[in-house]
């Protein structure tokens, strides 16, 4: 009785807009990962929680007390300074594809867990899993010793990080409160620290393709983010990026990497260029191998150019049992059966291309996955002709579709058609960077900078 009676207790403390204490936070937090909590208890606790906030302790001590949940990656044996990327989702990002080779390649150690695609959302792992042979689910031991033998290893989860937000992820979905600042916050930060990094560099992506539609809600979760990683001693940056359209041209798996590739020989899409080298830059600053934003993006085009960035990515591939014949020649990707231009009706300028829309249209064509168990197609996709601002005529190709059913295919040309916007009237080129946002490292100082 009494065990009903504590959590019962925090529930109500909650309800009544009180703070719980760390204790409170870790009792529930094992309690219902190990099933000692019932799953109607723990939605009236996340209801709470939803409907009042959390005060930046109580969001701390609920991300540690699931960073703790599970089991923890030590990394200590690289004796490096380990800089961790995580984007909170969108489409057509293959940033994590060309950044983490590049940034490796200037002597960055690159130790990177990434997700599968859920919805309209692409999964890193996925696209790394559309190049033939390439081992995402490689053993721990085998993936610190490759970050030790190249500098970098990029694999699936295969570890039991956070278990306890991966539970809590799933109630929080099926109760509709999967909208909430500091479970968000929470959900990343603890999955982050659970992974072994000492630094970590958000991009945090806002618009109609990403879980944050406007930039205060993205600043909103940035500086909770930040906060989380000053009280758990994880200096943490948080670049907001802009995600109303998809990122770069390509939207699809194979076809996403072929555009990475690409891109580390020298064709750089605009707007993923801002995005890789506003992280990247980033990225080397936290792990002390340049203090100055603009010289290490110049350090990052010049690898590009001098193709070391492209050679690290080879050498990845090579390492995890990739096939680089499919690298050197990305004509040998496997295409999809049918392959058709959509071509525009009317002249003008191209005024959106909802993100959001165009992933699903990308998801139902067998890029993505509507549930965990569903099988993903690597061919399918859409390779866009034109970007946001861009001057377009009436018969002028918009973008080709990639695949594997006639039915499929019409229907999302059908769609294609009706979600890109033309209007008459010259369209201001979008903005990608929207914001920096850091912790202030001076202790006599509190709360966060724009920088």
């Amino acid at each position: 009785m009494q065990f009903f009676m504590n959590i019962l207790e925090i529930i109500e403390k909650k309800r009544d807009k009180k703070e719980l204490s760390k204790e409170e936070i870790e009792y529930f937090v094992e309690g219902y990962t190990n099933n000692k909590i019932a799953d109607y208890q723990a939605s009236a606790l996340i209801m709470a929680i939803y409907l009042n906030g959390m005060t930046k302790q109580e969001t701390t001590n609920l991300t540690l007390a699931m960073a703790n949940s599970g089991e923890k990656l030590d990394l200590s044996i690289l004796n490096e300074i380990i800089v961790d990327k995580h984007s909170t989702g969108g489409v057509g990002d293959k940033v994590s594809l060309i950044l983490l080779p590049l940034v490796a390649s200037l002597g960055v150690p690159v130790a990177k867990m990434s997700g599968r695609g859920l919805g309209f959302t692409g999964g890193t792992a996925d696209k790394l899993e559309s190049i033939p042979g390439y081992q995402t689910g490689i053993d721990i031991h085998s993936f610190v010793k490759n970050v030790k033998k190249i500098g970098i290893s990029m694999i699936t989860q295969t570890l039991n990080l956070a278990p306890a937000d991966k539970k809590i992820y799933n109630l929080r979905d099926s109760i509709s409160c999967v909208e909430s600042t500091p479970l968000i916050a929470s959900s990343i930060m603890s999955k982050k620290i659970a992974s072994g990094a000492q630094k970590i560099v958000l991009d945090v992506t806002c618009g109609e393709g990403a879980f944050m539609k406007t930039k205060e809600q993205a600043e909103e979760l940035s500086r909770e983010m930040i906060e989380i990683g000053k009280l758990a001693d994880k200096e943490t940056v948080c670049i907001i990026t802009n995600m109303d359209e998809p990122l770069g041209y390509a939207i699809g798996n194979s076809l996403e990497v072929i555009e990475a590739i690409n891109f580390l020989r020298g064709n750089m899409p605009e707007d993923l260029k801002q995005v890789v080298l506003e992280l990247g830059a980033f990225m080397i600053k936290l792990a002390g191998k340049g203090e100055n934003i603009e010289v290490n993006k110049q350090k990052m085009l010049e690898n590009i150019e001098n193709g070391k960035g492209y050679e690290k990515f080879l050498q990845m591939v090579e390492n995890q049992g990739g096939d680089i014949s499919y690298i050197k020649d990305t004509n040998k990707f496997p295409k999809a059966q049918y392959i058709e231009k959509v071509f525009s009706d009317s002249s003008g300028y191209i005024n959106s291309m909802n993100a959001k829309k165009i992933g699903e249209i990308v998801c139902d064509l067998g890029a993505g996955r509507i549930t965990k168990e569903d099988d993903i197609d690597h061919s399918v996709g859409i390779i866009l002709n034109k970007k946001v601002s861009d001057r377009i005529k009436s018969g002028e190709e918009l973008a080709t579709i990639y695949a594997n059913s006639e039915e499929k295919l019409k229907e999302a040309k059908s769609k294609l058609l009706e979600v890109i916007q033309i209007t008459r009237e010259e369209v201001k080129k979008p903005k990608m960077i929207l914001e920096k946002i850091s912790s202030i490292r001076n202790k006599m100082e509190k709360g966060t900078i724009i920088i």
